[in-house]
């Protein structure tokens, strides 16, 4: 296989979303892996919704995440290629003016399923004289343009699905342009696969009936037909669409909550498919683990539990040399020891900090009236010299000067000490207090 160019192609009216990043690194991880390209298009037609805030955060989101593109361009850019296009298929005689108003359709159709026939264009427009089209003209109706499509099977082998056919006699002529000169999605986009030598469409599955038209536009242009891929869409845990949800699972926000780009990758892209959902070290492995071959056909589920699980898990294992400069960042690098003890202990990186402020910042633990006499009396029998086997030694002794156990034993220490009642082990934790903080604390003294 020749090195395959793939593209990805947002709109910029609203923000990036976890349904299209997983089709974004989709692209990504078959092109990387076999040393192609990825180009991102930016589907600006719309003029009115598209706003360069929005085209701007999209751009910050991917690059965020890690996933930079080899080219970029703007379909707003290329209204006259369009236009060039429409022309030659008009000569062609396969692009062709239509009147009907929406609800002369919606009539149309609905009669069409009364008669049992399937509810697509009837394709009357093509009966129309010159004469019948400038009387309509002259009582102010613009013509929509569809493109007239072969009735012939299209079939192609789907990198995800197998072999596909659609009977482009089952569906409508798909319009084109619109009533105000303005172009739908599909010649656009199939003009600019052409010209930027897109080898291979990846995307969602609800296109696959697209493809039927978009195959014979690409012939009828002469273009070569790409490969298309199409992946089974997300879902939530519970099974139902996320499209009332996606406002929620935005980058942007997702990064404000303080999840790690990888985790969002790793997750995305191992759910749907034979892999386990595990934490990826880096974009890299996620590349070298992809086939096409391992996705499913049912929907993936997107479980937002199930992502702060795998955020967890990468931190757990994160080395300090790659920790140290964002902790740093934090005023919270208090050395090696300190990261491999609270890494197993944080959810987001950002915690990190609270847990320098605990075992290094001045502070008064917390100390129940009860306890305080307890407490006094550990800080006395506390060593000078403190290591990782003090913790039990110094709480045997107390257990045996006290008759305290268990959690009347521990659980006031650890609060004393930390002012938390969970959180690393403690005979981790006494060292890097230190006697005298340690001793200070138990006094409940800001130590």
């Amino acid at each position: 296989m020749t090195a395959p160019i793939v593209r990805f192609a947002p709109s910029p009216t609203g923000k990036l979303h976890v349904g299209n990043v997983r089709t974004a690194l989709m692209n990504v991880l078959f092109a990387r892996g076999l040393g192609g390209q990825f180009v991102l298009r930016i589907d600006d037609t719309d003029l009115e919704r598209s706003t360069k805030a929005y085209e701007a955060g999209l751009k910050e989101d991917l690059t965020w995440l890690g996933m930079t593109w080899d080219d970029t361009f703007n379909q707003s850019d290329r209204f006259d290629r369009y236009e060039r296009a429409a022309d030659k298929l008009r000569e062609m005689g396969l692009l062709y003016a239509c009147y009907e108003t929406p609800e002369e359709l919606d009539k149309q159709r609905k009669l069409r399923r009364a008669q049992g026939q399937p509810p697509i264009y009837n394709r009357a427009a093509l009966e129309l004289t010159g004469d019948e089209r400038a009387a309509l003209e002259a009582q102010g109706r613009k013509p929509h343009w569809r493109f007239k499509l072969s009735g012939n099977s299209a079939s192609w082998t789907d990198l995800v699905r197998g072999d596909q056919s659609i009977e482009t006699g089952s569906i409508s002529d798909p319009v084109l342009i619109r009533d105000d000169g303005s172009f739908l999605y599909t010649l656009p986009s199939v003009v600019d696969d052409i010209d930027a030598k897109i080898t291979h469409v990846i995307r969602g599955e609800d296109h696959v009936t697209n493809s039927g038209a978009q195959i014979e536009i690409f012939e009828a242009l002469g273009g070569p037909v790409p490969q298309f891929a199409h992946t089974p869409l997300l879902v939530g845990a519970d099974g139902k669409s996320l499209s009332k949800r996606l406002g929620s699972l935005s980058m942007d926000q997702l990064r404000d909550q303080g999840l790690e780009p990888i985790a969002v990758l790793s997750l995305l892209g191992k759910i749907g498919t034979s892999d386990p959902v595990e934490a990826k070290p880096s974009l890299d492995v996620l590349i070298e683990e992809f086939s096409f071959d391992k996705i499913g056909r049912a929907p993936a589920r997107f479980d937002e539990a199930e992502l702060a699980l795998v955020n967890a898990r990468y931190l757990h294992d994160m080395p300090y040399a790659l920790a140290k400069p964002r902790l740093e960042a934090l005023g919270a690098d208090h050395g090696e020891p300190f990261w491999m003890l609270v890494r197993a202990n944080i959810e987001k990186f950002r915690e990190s900090a609270g847990w320098a402020t605990t075992l290094y910042a001045p502070m008064t633990g917390t100390i129940a009236d009860e306890d305080k006499e307890f407490c006094a009396q550990a800080a006395d029998c506390l060593p000078d010299d403190i290591d990782g086997q003090t913790w039990g030694a110094w709480v045997g002794e107390l257990k045996t000067q006290t008759g305290r156990k268990g959690r009347g034993l521990f659980m006031p220490l650890r609060l004393a000490l930390t002012g938390q009642p969970h959180g690393p082990s403690m005979d981790e934790v006494l060292p890097l207090l230190g006697a005298k903080r340690a001793a200070a604390r138990l006094r409940g003294e800001a130590g």
